[in-house]
């Protein structure tokens, strides 16, 4: 029998970290296979970084493209894919998302006739995921690359059903592989002195929580926004938002305007006990995001047993919770109807 020999192209460099999660899943990984090669998007050369190998588990090394400029990505990778195709015989391809990486893979696919994976780990078929220049043309080539694809893995039905229903691409083709979960663990963790919110936050009656990137996509103005609503007729509600981005001080400047400095708290990223113990003691678990491909917040919450109100992206229907518009009025109304149930 054949040794199953996988060429995986990245663009995750924490693999490179020893000690990180990334690096402890892909050594994980590697065991359903004889070799694992993963190329990674990186520019090493320039900052003098790393080598160019890094030996990840007995059957696993990652490689750096060691590119000049983040343009070179793709071609550097084509380059270092063809020595790893030759040199060790690789069998399969996977491509980690479905524009850059995926640029190498379908070169290397048409040359060596290898059977190709892309994998799409966000909701392209969002009608905001274009919000930036580059997301659109991530999505142009996304759209070129995905119908040639042997197989496409995703991590939710949404986007399961967005590749059949809008670029007809047959539903065998595809994949619907959820990042893994501890929920057991998030079931059974305790709540831990100092992480339950109704005892840091006796103020109020009712606790709303966020917890997320403070980044565009995120959308967490909408839920600030929506707060300005709900305290006219629930005084006595809070929200507490955990996390930070870039746009934390465009947060912090719209909470002041709205005159919400004592409604809404903002903590900086928790601990993952801690952020259990905080889904555990909130009222509601709130997600404004305007896509998302998993969602993983929404998976830990509905572990924990809170309720959870969300926008419809992800997971969110798969979890059961209350979906609103992408407006403050419908965010709102429907905070008011859950805290009411």
């Amino acid at each position: 029998m054949q040794p199953r020999k996988l060429l995986m192209i990245s663009t995750d460099r924490k693999i490179f970290e020893e000690g990180s999660a990334v690096r402890a899943r892909q050594a994980e990984y590697a065991k359903e296979w004889d070799e694992v090669h993963i190329i990674i998007f990186d520019k090493s050369r320039r900052k003098g970084e790393r080598s160019r190998e890094t030996v990840i588990a007995p059957n696993c090394w990652a490689y750096s493209t060691q590119s000049w400029t983040k343009m070179m990505y793709p071609f550097d990778a084509m380059g270092l894919g063809r020595f790893l195709i030759e040199k060790r015989g690789i069998t399969t391809i996977t491509c980690q998302d479905p524009s850059l990486t995926a640029m190498a893979g379908i070169s290397l696919k048409k040359q060596f006739n290898i059977p190709l994976e892309i994998q799409v780990h966000t909701d392209i078929g969002s009608p905001f995921f274009g919000y930036t220049l580059s997301n659109k043309i991530r999505k142009i080539l996304a759209l070129s690359y995905l119908p040639k694809a042997d197989t496409i893995r995703v991590v939710s039905r949404t986007i399961k059903e967005y590749l059949v229903g809008s670029l007809g691409i047959g539903a065998d083709k595809i994949i619907v592989k959820p990042i893994a979960v501890d929920t057991e663990k998030i079931k059974n963790a305790p709540i831990i002195p100092g992480a339950d919110l109704r005892l840091k936050y006796p103020q109020f009656e009712k606790i709303l929580l966020v917890a997320s990137r403070l980044e565009r996509e995120k959308n967490v103005g909408l839920a600030i926004d929506a707060m300005k609503e709900v305290v006219k007729k629930m005084p006595k509600v809070g929200l507490i938002v955990v996390g930070k981005g870039s746009e934390s001080e465009k947060c912090n400047r719209q909470r002041a305007k709205l005159g919400l400095n004592s409604t809404i708290l903002f903590e900086s990223w928790a601990d993952q006990q801690t952020l259990f113990s905080y889904y555990k003691t909130a009222d509601v678990f709130l997600n404004t995001s305007l896509f998302e491909g998993y969602g993983m917040t929404l998976i830990e919450a509905h572990a924990a047993g809170c309720k959870i109100l969300s926008t419809d992206v992800g997971v969110a229907r798969e979890v059961g919770a209350t979906i609103v518009g992408w407006n403050e009025k419908d965010v709102a109304r429907g905070i008011q109807n859950t805290l009411k149930a």
